[in-house]
């Protein structure tokens, strides 16, 4: 994780998203904002209305160089991801809000791939949130649904946000509570 006090004006207006909220807005160019978090190639901002996430694609708009690595163009040389692989990946999806990643967070349930007549291998992954009520939970899902469509040998992903088990911070692996500091 790495963090930046500096304002920057945005350079061309950027879709951004509310957090904790979830909902969309519009941060116009030449906004200030304040980088408060760069993870997983999204930045967490602060401006004088409140935090948003802004999405890697959108690097340019601070000014930043995009770290997206997506690639879906032949990877017809590679063996298949597995399930290990796919929770590797998903390791560079954060919940905008908290600096660890969704595995170390404890919040992928399953992840399983089928392979499915007419769809492929499909991975199927279960997600859970750390509360409820968390507008961003459609965003982490769909960074989730990226990342394993990332790998090779995946030719779909459905991504579900499940409530059963409710999470708890025992679900948190040792590498998230010492970044945490809760260790």
């Amino acid at each position: 994780m790495s963090t930046s006090e500096t304002e920057i004006e945005l350079t061309r207006d950027v879709c951004a998203t509310l957090i904790p909220h979830g909902e969309e807005f519009t941060l116009a160019k030449g906004d200030k904002v304040t980088i408060t978090h760069r993870l997983g190639g999204n930045f967490t901002v602060m401006t004088l209305e409140g935090m948003y996430r802004i999405a890697a694609k959108d690097a340019d708009a601070l000014g930043e160089d995009s770290a997206e690595t997506t690639n879906r163009e032949d990877h017809s040389d590679q063996t298949p991801a597995d399930a290990e692989q796919i929770k590797e990946n998903l390791k560079t999806v954060f919940d905008p809000e908290i600096p660890v990643n969704v595995v170390d967070l404890g919040l992928i349930y399953r992840v399983e791939i089928e392979d499915v007549a007419d769809r492929g291998r499909i991975a199927f992954v279960d997600l859970t949130l750390t509360a409820p009520g968390c507008g961003m939970g459609p965003v982490i899902a769909e960074d989730v649904k990226g990342k394993v469509l990332e790998l090779p040998g995946i030719d779909d992903a459905e991504v579900e946000i499940v409530w059963d088990p409710p999470w708890t911070q025992d679900l948190i692996s040792e590498e998230g509570k010492m970044e945490l500091g809760l260790i």
